[in-house]
């Protein structure tokens, strides 16, 4: 069963992550995901991006992950990389309806998507690699800063914290917090808005706003996430995702 639905709005894709109730990233989503991103290019206008009410993502999948060796998991990385870059590159508009905690690796692909729609309330945005004791991805660290800034993304990334919807919104990560039952809504009507403008002119000026951060990152990833393996199977990083794993 695919772990990824396409619903349809019109000439507007809703692709729902359906990965359980937490939407873990594992290898089985990351190709799902890539399978309907295929279908999304082809067939559609626009696309949003959406998980559930309680989690748009709460990141890498680190019970099922652990398992894997050194090969597996360089696999799994260099998937999960190309995918948010497939993501970031798409030549249609792009937005995420956030519903629920978008944790570490979901908060990376939040970020890949041209606009962020999130609920108020009690639900979760950031990047806590560091509390792990890995860094953020190299190409979310690239997006993050094309996207807020230099010193806010070195404030958000060194310090590991998870903010709310409002929270973020205040730094940039977040474009509009709206009530959770609105969230899809908003981001759908925002994307069918600029959906209507000429393809090939909209590609074009998408491909301008992405190019410089595709470049640096094609240009040094193969050491950039190799680094990151090598941090992800030191000792002291292993037991703090042993630890981790018991949360899920």
């Amino acid at each position: 069963m695919s772990k990824v639905k396409i619903e349809t709005q019109d000439d507007i894709a809703v692709m729902r992550m359906m990965n359980g109730n937490t939407n873990a990233i594992n290898p089985e989503l990351i190709h799902d995901m890539k399978i309907s991103l295929k279908e999304v290019k082809n067939e559609f206008r626009g696309m949003v991006l959406a998980g559930n009410k309680h989690f748009f993502a709460i990141g890498f999948d680190v019970p099922t992950l652990l398992k894997l060796d050194r090969s597996g998991m360089e696999g799994f990385f260099n998937d999960f990389n190309q995918l948010a870059l497939d993501l970031f590159i798409l030549p249609i508009p792009t937005a995420c309806a956030i519903a629920g905690h978008a944790i570490g690796g979901g908060n990376i692909l939040a970020l890949t998507q041209d606009y962020r729609f999130m609920a108020q309330g009690k639900k979760l945005i950031g990047l806590n690699e560091i509390q792990l004791g890995i860094p953020v991805p190299y190409l979310a660290d690239l997006i993050l800063r094309h996207i807020i800034g230099h010193s806010a993304a070195k404030n958000m990334v060194y310090s590991g914290r998870l903010m709310s919807a409002k929270d973020g919104n205040k730094i940039g990560v977040i474009d509009e917090v709206t009530a959770e039952e609105d969230v899809e809504a908003k981001a759908i009507e925002k994307i069918s808005s600029i959906a209507k403008f000429p393809q090939k002119g909209f590609a074009a000026v998408k491909q301008n706003h992405t190019d410089i951060v595709q470049a640096v990152y094609q240009a040094d990833f193969v050491q950039k996430n190799s680094q990151f393996v090598d941090y992800w199977f030191s000792p002291e990083v292993q037991e703090l995702l042993i630890q981790a794993a018991g949360k899920f």
